[in-house]
């Protein structure tokens, strides 16, 4: 695992308290060291901060996400929504509000690597035109393998299991992100968004991963 913290009292106490929940962890201290880290020795999970000298935490994951698709919990000490959802849609799997306290820390942690890590059914789905292989974590349009994230993937997979069946958000938070946020709906929007800009050939107009108004979510059949 990588930390990424500037603040070295932050970094120090968050990567002994990894370590002593069993991780093995290594440390950087701005965004230009943690992408050469990274693209050093591979890593199972990156913990990032947002508000990094130089190049910030997002610039970091948009960067990552060219290439990998390793899970990536943000950090924030910001309070704005738009900064959690930049966050999301520079390609992180979660998010965590400073201050934190470290067991709330680990148990993220332990969820992110859950969700990257547990078997799949063998079973492959076609709905739409999508070609949904969870054996080989692919989901394909046209015999092109779509570039996911694993949340992604695990978002497309829950709403291909039961394809025209509405989901609620509270259900996909339940089923993808395997917590409750408190009723903290911006993970599935955000996800759903990009999940639209690789699946839909419109996504100002999805045909495939639709909103039901009032309800949530559903995948389309038709």
């Amino acid at each position: 695992m990588l930390v990424v913290e500037d603040d070295a009292s932050i970094r120090e106490v968050t990567a002994l308290g990894l370590r002593r929940a069993g991780f093995r962890v290594s440390t950087a201290v701005d965004g230009r060291e943690a992408l050469a880290a990274w693209r050093a020795r591979p890593v199972d999970l990156i913990v990032l901060d947002v508000m990094l000298p130089g190049l910030d935490g997002f610039e970091v994951c948009r960067e990552i996400r060219r290439t990998s698709q390793v899970p990536v919990l943000m950090l924030t000490a910001r309070t704005d929504t738009i900064d959690v959802v930049v966050g999301l849609e520079s390609g992180a799997d979660d998010y965590l509000r400073k201050p934190f306290d470290l067991p709330e820390l680990v148990a993220r942690v332990r969820s992110v690597l859950r969700r990257a890590t547990a078997p799949v059914a063998p079973e492959v789905f076609t709905v739409g035109g999508l070609e949904i292989d969870p054996a080989s974590f692919v989901a394909r349009k046209g015999g092109r393998d779509l570039p996911l994230t694993a949340t992604e993937f695990r978002l497309l997979l829950e709403l291909a299991r039961r394809p025209g069946q509405v989901f609620t958000r509270e259900l996909l938070l339940e089923r993808v992100w395997n917590h409750s946020y408190l009723g903290d709906s911006r993970l599935v929007d955000v996800a759903v968004q990009r999940l639209r800009a690789k699946v839909e050939d419109d996504p100002a107009h999805p045909r495939l991963v639709r909103t039901v108004r009032g309800a949530g979510y559903k995948l389309s059949t038709a």
